[in-house]
């Protein structure tokens, strides 16, 4: 099993739920000293690639080969940049989410392939799973970048789907809506840490943790192998849609 951007969030709890359930895990991202530590925790291989360098994910595909191949590909990587009008939207940021959200996904996928048809050879089936977002299903104001990029993860994903009709391998997407992790917020506003707690995301609600994503999306993995999750959209419970998170406790009326 292959896990991109593995070294915190959701990428670094799915991690450690393949390995609690047995799963053997190729762990990649770019901070290697995170990608040390959660080796140690959990036992998997750490493979330190930016997927948005190619010859970097070529190098990774190739590690992974040689290490035994593999059956699974989480595709984690990703992340928002920003909370800017479409008129007043940097494009160095927005290329900057299409690169990780969107082209790091296909590159990675692409050079995983052939390792991944490798295993279904000897295994009799392969998954890919794309974690996308509720913001590539439907749009928000502020939210046009991080939309556009995670609304082209979704395309992909099922255009793949399609092009790999009649191979053992299937094609999921999991799109979570409001989670709550140490870097998603942080990272959105830049590193700012005053601008992203300000932005009262968590706050009278309680959100879907890193942990409770990684529960679903590795269980879509232990389904039986003629069992495809296209799609699972993942929310709290106090979140009925992207446009609406009920604040306070939640009472019957």
């Amino acid at each position: 099993m292959v896990v991109t951007g593995a070294s915190s969030g959701i990428g670094a709890a799915t991690v450690r739920r393949f390995a609690e359930l047995g799963w053997q895990t190729v762990a990649v991202a770019r901070r290697e000293e995170r990608l040390r530590k959660l080796a140690e925790e959990t036992g998997c291989l750490p493979v330190v690639c930016d997927v948005t360098d190619e010859q970097q994910v070529a190098a990774m595909a190739e590690t992974v080969r040689q290490t035994g191949g593999a059956t699974g590909l989480v595709n984690n990587a990703g992340g928002a940049i920003g909370l800017d009008l479409v008129e007043e939207a940097s494009n160095d940021e927005w290329r900057q989410m299409f690169e990780v959200n969107v082209i790091g996904l296909r590159s990675v996928t692409a050079a995983l392939l052939p390792v991944l048809r490798e295993g279904a050879g000897r295994v009799g089936c392969a998954s890919i799973l794309n974690l996308t977002s509720t913001a590539g299903l439907g749009a928000y104001a502020r939210g046009g970048g991080y939309n556009a990029a995670k609304f082209a993860a979704h395309a992909v994903t099922g255009a793949l789907r399609l092009e790999l009709a009649g191979e053992p391998i299937r094609v999921m997407e999991l799109a979570p809506g409001l989670v709550q992790t140490e870097e998603f917020a942080l990272n959105r506003m830049r590193g700012n840490a005053d601008a992203a707690a300000g932005l009262r995301l968590y706050e009278d609600v309680q959100p879907l943790t890193a942990e409770d994503v990684a529960e679903v999306l590795v269980g879509a993995f232990e389904r039986p192998p003629h069992v495809n999750q296209d799609l699972i959209v993942l929310r709290p419970v106090a979140q009925s849609s992207n446009f609406h998170v009920h604040k306070g406790p939640l009472e019957t009326r």
